[in-house]
């Protein structure tokens, strides 16, 4: 099984790094990380870089596809070789996966039209104009489309997909192995139960800008 996780420039680490720790411990899986051009992609920070091993191109067929969110997607809306090959990709794909605002990338390739959704929260409107039906649960699977909403959430997803591809029993091993389980020290993981002021400061920093 061949796992292809894209990388572009400022993408979220957690985004791509949370769905590694997880899909990288499925039997027999290859887990290669792709970009443009083979190298460093430096993450949205700047301070951390991820090291792409294959191009695009070198990579046409892989059976499962994650792409990360992050403020770098905004310019990868218009992207034609990274949307080409987001569409080569998944006609060959078992599964096309995303986290956080990596789903607006599927949705600019066309293929979540029709399609329940998730994305981080401040997103979730943009979904809509690329025809997809965005909803605030945390995973989504339609399909073979499975969506995670903002950056943590990457861990669920793949726990999610190891749970369909390895059954329910090696996604808990894995869930063990790396003690995954969240104690959050605040009730503010979602704007439904954050501060009032924590969520209206979040909306005036964001890129978003929701009509």
């Amino acid at each position: 099984m061949q796992i292809a996780i894209v990388l572009y420039d400022r993408f979220t680490a957690l985004d791509a790094v949370g769905p590694y720790e997880t899909l990288c411990r499925l039997p027999d899986a290859e887990t290669l990380f792709v970009a443009e051009r083979t190298g460093p992609v430096r993450t949205d920070t700047g301070s951390l870089a991820l090291t792409a091993d294959r191009t695009l191109d070198e990579v046409t067929a892989p059976d499962v596809v994650v792409v990360p969110g992050g403020p770098g997607q905004s310019p990868q809306m218009e992207n034609t070789a990274l949307l080409d090959w987001l569409r080569t990709a998944d006609a060959a794909s078992t599964w096309t996966t995303s986290v956080c605002t990596g789903s607006l990338l599927l949705a600019a390739a066309g293929l979540l039209k029709g399609r329940r959704a998730t994305s981080h929260w401040l997103a979730l409107d943009h979904l809509r104009p690329f025809g997809a039906e965005p909803t605030g649960e945390r995973v989504v699977t339609d399909g073979k489309y499975v969506t995670a909403a903002g950056v943590s959430a990457g861990i669920d997803m793949g726990l999610t997909l190891i749970g369909r591809i390895a059954g329910d029993d090696h996604a808990r091993m894995v869930q063990l192995a790396t003690e995954y389980d969240p104690q959050p020290p605040y009730e503010a993981g979602s704007p439904l139960k954050a501060p009032e002021h924590i969520v209206a400061g979040l909306r005036a920093r964001s890129r978003f800008i929701l009509t």
